[in-house]
């Protein structure tokens, strides 16, 4: 299966989307989209994982690293709105208690 990943950005907040399914083969992509929006004046970055049917312990290594990246350059980092399969290995992991996850996907531009 293959994983898509769109960024949508204004200002300093950024979505990353992706769709598919995140795994040992696909990362890499998800890994270069974030690569490509992590810097100093970041402010927010949302993934998008409503379209994620899949992740293994790759993906969420590749989550870490950005969440500690954005971190590292003062910006903030949340998952949104999670599948049931992606939300369950969040949960069993405990990675639920170390990413922010919310249930809705920002729209960029509003409030």
């Amino acid at each position: 299966m293959e994983l898509n990943v769109s960024t949508a950005s204004q200002g300093g907040h950024t979505v990353v989307t992706a769709t598919g399914e995140l795994d040992l083969y696909t990362a890499p992509r998800l890994q270069t989209a974030l690569a490509g929006v992590l810097h100093d004046d970041i402010e927010r970055i949302v993934v998008d994982l409503s379209g994620v049917d899949f992740c293994d312990s790759t993906g969420m290594n590749v989550l870490l690293s950005a969440m500690r990246r954005a971190t590292e350059c003062g910006g903030s980092f949340a998952l949104a709105a999670p599948r049931t399969a992606v939300r369950r290995i969040l949960q069993v992991t405990g990675l639920d208690t170390v990413f922010t996850v919310v249930d809705a996907v920002p729209v960029l531009g509003a409030g």
